[in-house]
This record gives structure tokens, C-alpha cells and sequence, in this order.
């Protein structure tokens, strides 16, 4: 069983890391180098619209991953 809520809270602190929690290994790490892309990206303003999206996407998305192996869907 993983918690929903930490892993939520680990991709609070590190983009990716809830992914990477919840066993989804290369989604984590492709959450963690998007970030650090787009964070490059706030040079030249754009990244300052694809971080915090990429933040919020990232808690989203390991939270419901979470509440997916809990109820035993796999994708």
C-alpha cells in the first residue's frame, strides 16, 4: 500500500520523487529532468509558466498513481 498523501508531499519538496515513491522509477526521473529543464528555461521567461505546471502536474500525478496501486489498477 503507498500513501497517497506522501507521495504527494515528496513531489512537493522534489518533482518526480512521488513518482519515483510509488515504484514508476523512469517517470520520477523523467518528471526530475523535465523540471530542471524548464527551470533553465526561466533565462529566457518561459520557464516561469512550465515549472510551477510541472510542479503542480507532479503532485497530481503521484497522488492518483498512489490511489491507482492501491486499488490495484496497473498502467
Amino acid at each position: 500500500m503507498k500513501n497517497p498523501g506522501l507521495a504527494a508531499v515528496l513531489s512537493f519538496f522534489i518533482a518526480g520523487l512521488g513518482q519515483i515513491y510509488n515504484g514508476k522509477i523512469a517517470k520520477g526521473i523523467a518528471f526530475i529532468v523535465a523540471y530542471f529543464i524548464s527551470a533553465l528555461l526561466m533565462t529566457i521567461l518561459i520557464g516561469f509558466i512550465t515549472t510551477p505546471i510541472l510542479w503542480i502536474w507532479g503532485m497530481v500525478d503521484a497522488y492518483k498513481d498512489a490511489e491507482r496501486l492501491n486499488k490495484g489498477i496497473t498502467n
